[in-house]
């Protein structure tokens, strides 16, 4: 087993940075690598501080110029000094080609040996070899005839409804649920697509769909020397687009007889292959307690925290440890015992997209970013910091621990009321909204829980309620009455000769056009009138820290948390984020769509890359009919025709590269 004291981490954002915590606590010097598009990123200036080669460019920002880029890590890790390479999650972090060249270049890879993840890293052979193992799996076909026909009558021979699942990578990309067999052949194209794009590999393999189904996963960890443990379940059952979104340890679906078959099954499954390193074997557990192999993912997960929280072990060292070829720290029993007094944890995936549309990824600027207290939260974030197109949506997590699961909760959902992140929509409230519904309060979440309870209609969408309309307006008073300082004193401010004066308020919020007027009430306090004739409301406000205020709307006390970006005010009140253009003196502007997508333009919903395009100009189009599909963010979204007509224009080409907002086509009749 080769020595090191250098490692490269061949990944970015928080889960480069958590390693690098772990790495430097132990004592090794790290190296981080960047795209062109994370220059300057946290995690690359976390690297610099441990020399002047810790921070190594890798190439362009797409993941295949850089991050999937394994010539170009493996050349910064030999440039370096790097003796190890740790690859996060992601990425290659699963990758037997990149295992291999690791080995190949004498650098130590951090995780399973290249035999395993190659064993594991395709669906159908993974579920071969757990039949072979007596692995309880999911009725299926995961045979070598690709075929349309012959998938065509697996799927009949296994029963609607079905699901399609990329044999090569997982994450969700790739994954369909058909419920009929009129669906099966476009959704099998869809799933091929996204899986060729995501994975280089348009294999797929198919299962019976289980319905209602817990999301469960059991941690293991092997060395060299035949030792293999689990530390237990996660529930992971709250997710959309079949990714996960909350999770936690330990189940409150697995009593502890079932906790221990699942382990045993998991720690003969990794037997069976040779495995060493840390990895998770997932399972879909049905309503009667019966369960079923899914995958083995042969890295760390996202979630790996929340086992960290349970049982006071840092898996991150563990890794290392059984990289540089000592044993396991803990027998079976021993970390049974840890695991049982550890109380409860729950880790929210705090992404940038937007839950009201259908969770489309966001790309932009944060501007103002605060971590809250009280809760372990692993990020890569701060004021100013870029969220690029190219890479996955998730910003951050947050990980609560409580003696018990109402503790952890409750801790929980404080957290999610003081993170703030303004400049770019998020998940945040959706997250806080999923924590506060009763079926998860009662730990009853399946799989299905956000289709079943917070279907697009129910989730939060910024609003302009009366109570809103008046904190903005106060807010502007308050920025214009700042901005008027330096010319007069504040005691005549918003006054003429013997009277107040009406000082009109013309911005939108959140799209919607508002027009008030505002009349000084002494020191920091306006009289709001909404409409002529309406009684005026009085709100007073009072600085409470930079970019926070203290709002008395009416009698009613409130906090309001803002960051200015020119005419635009982003904002934080009662838990939901909006949006404020000041408008000055023009006449207030009508916002909507107008001839956007219901008109017949068709215009991207988010930054990202046309990775196929069904039609070309002068083509006769009907409504619901598939245009073009855009990649962000690693996944593949589909955009469809809103009405019949032609093609007219044609703004997008295979491959290129489109903004949020960006006319794509228009469709005229």
């Amino acid at each position: 087993m080769k020595a090191f004291d250098t490692i490269l981490v061949a990944n970015r954002g928080e889960i480069a940075l958590r390693v690098m915590r772990t790495t430097r606590r132990l004592g090794y010097r790290c190296v981080a690598v960047y795209s062109d598009a994370d220059a300057g990123a946290p995690h690359c200036a976390a690297g610099t501080a441990d020399g002047p080669h810790a921070a190594m460019r890798i190439g362009g920002p797409a993941p295949s110029d850089s991050y999937l880029n394994i010539p170009a890590l493996i050349a910064a890790a030999q440039a370096s000094g790097a003796g190890a390479v740790h690859p996060g999650y992601g990425f290659l972090a699963e990758s037997a080609q990149f295992a291999q060249a690791c080995a190949d270049a004498g650098l130590a890879f951090i995780g399973p040996p290249p035999a395993a993840i190659e064993a594991m890293g395709n669906k159908a052979g993974a579920k071969r070899l757990m039949l072979e193992a007596g692995v309880p799996c999911v009725p299926g076909y995961q045979g070598a005839d690709q075929s349309d026909e012959r998938m065509v009558a697996e799927a009949g021979r296994i029963g609607f409804p079905v699901m399609i699942k990329a044999a090569a990578g997982g994450g969700g990309r790739g994954m369909r649920r058909v419920d009929d067999a009129g669906a099966f052949g476009a959704a099998l194209a869809s799933a091929r697509s996204e899986a060729q794009h995501a994975f280089g590999s348009a294999e797929v393999i198919l299962e019976r769909a289980i319905l209602a189904p817990r999301h469960i996963e059991i941690q293991v960890f092997a060395d060299s020397h035949g030792n293999v443990v689990h530390m237990g379940e996660r529930d992971c059952s709250v997710q959309r687009r079949h990714q996960k979104l909350i999770e936690e340890a330990p189940s409150p679906a697995v009593p502890p007889a079932l906790r221990e078959r699942m382990g045993a099954v998991a720690v003969a499954a990794a037997r069976a292959i040779g495995y060493v390193g840390a990895g998770t074997l997932e399972f879909l557990l049905d309503r009667d307690g019966a369960f079923y192999f899914m995958e083995m993912n042969t890295r760390l997960q996202v979630e790996h925290a929340v086992t960290e929280a349970i049982t006071g072990i840092d898996l991150v060292e563990w890794q290392l440890l059984v990289a540089a070829g000592a044993p396991l720290p803990l027998q079976q029993a021993e970390l049974d015992a840890r695991r049982a007094a550890g109380g409860h944890a729950i880790e929210v995936r705090l992404c940038a997209e937007d839950p009201a549309q259908d969770f489309l990824p966001q790309s932009g600027k944060v501007l103002r970013w605060t971590a809250p207290d009280g809760v372990r939260c692993d990020h890569a974030l701060g004021d100013g910091v870029a969220v690029p197109p190219w890479y996955d949506s998730m910003l951050a997590k947050l990980v609560a621990h409580g003696r018990d699961r109402a503790d952890a909760l409750r801790r929980m959902r404080r957290a999610l009321d003081e993170c703030i992140l303004l400049g770019l929509p998020s998940n945040r409230a959706f997250l806080a909204q999923c924590l506060a519904h009763p079926a998860f309060v009662e730990g009853q979440a399946s799989t299905g829980f956000i289709a079943q309870h917070l279907p697009p209609e129910r989730r939060t969408i910024a609003a302009t309620p009366a109570r809103t309309v008046l904190a903005a307006s106060a807010m502007l008073a308050w920025h214009r009455s700042r901005r008027q300082e330096r010319r007069y004193p504040g005691e005549l401010q918003g006054w003429c000769s013997s009277h107040p004066y009406s000082l009109p308020l013309r911005f939108t919020l959140d799209g919607a056009a508002c027009q008030v007027r505002a009349s000084a009430d002494g020191s920091g306090a306006w009289r709001i009138a909404s409409g002529s004739g309406a009684t005026p409301a009085r709100v007073d406000v009072a600085e409470a820290g930079t970019g926070t205020l203290q709002l008395s709307l009416d009698g009613r006390h409130a906090k309001l948390h803002f960051v200015a970006d020119g005419a635009r005010t982003h904002f934080l009140l009662d838990g939901v984020e909006h949006t404020l253009d000041d408008l000055g003196d023009t006449p207030p502007r009508k916002m909507g769509m107008g001839m956007g997508a219901a008109g017949g333009r068709i215009e991207a919903p988010m930054s990202g890359r046309v990775v196929s395009l069904h039609v070309a100009q002068g083509d006769k189009v009907s409504a619901g009919q598939p245009l073009l599909a855009l990649e962000a963010m690693k996944m593949e979204h589909n955009l469809l025709a809103t009405r019949d007509g032609t093609v007219a224009a044609l703004g997008a080409a295979l491959g290129m590269q489109v903004a949020t907002g960006q006319l794509l086509l228009e469709i005229t009749t």
